[in-house]
């Protein structure tokens, strides 16, 4: 899989070499705030379309920091606000051999993916993207556990998987 942006959108080629069912997982430092907020919300986004068979979504963190632990309360009350539950969600660590469990590996900041890349030995086939760079304003997403807005990320990664989703249809 390889991606080039053009014209401040950015375009992922080798889906045809990818499973049917499309495989994701979104990654954090921790797997405690974004990259489950980002899988449950990709998973809710999907359901909603109808598309829920057609995927398979998780999150994993870089650390070991957080590893067995549940959504943090904060991240698990706003997803709670927009309906959506993460109940029986605990924090996993990232391993090597989930570059080629899934068809994409999807990080929230820069330091995510220089993690994800060394955690993987590389990423030669170009699976690994920050999560907003498939919208029209790439960036980081800030880490809410630090900057305590876990509204703005919530949107954020809303955009994001929104976005991402649309590439994938």
């Amino acid at each position: 899989m390889k991606s080039s942006r053009r014209d401040k959108t950015i375009i992922v080629t080798g889906f045809k070499d990818m499973k049917p069912k499309k495989s994701i997982l979104f990654v954090c430092h921790g797997n405690i705030c974004r990259s489950p907020m980002a899988e449950f919300i990709m998973k809710d986004l999907v359901a909603k379309t109808g598309l829920a068979d057609s995927f398979h979504i998780e999150s994993a963190a870089t650390s070991t920091e957080e590893i067995g632990n549940e959504v943090y309360p904060p991240a698990r009350r706003k997803l709670a606000e927009h309906g959506i539950s993460c109940k029986g969600k605990t924090a996993r660590q990232m391993q090597c051999r989930d570059y080629n469990r899934f068809d994409l590996l999807i990080g929230m900041d820069n330091w995510n993916i220089r993690n994800m890349t060394s955690i993987c030995g590389g990423d030669p086939e170009h699976k690994i993207h920050l999560l907003l760079d498939f919208t029209e304003h790439p960036k980081e997403i800030a880490d809410p556990w630090y900057t305590g807005d876990f509204e703005k990320a919530c949107q954020e990664i809303l955009t994001g998987c929104k976005a991402l989703l649309k590439v994938l249809q």
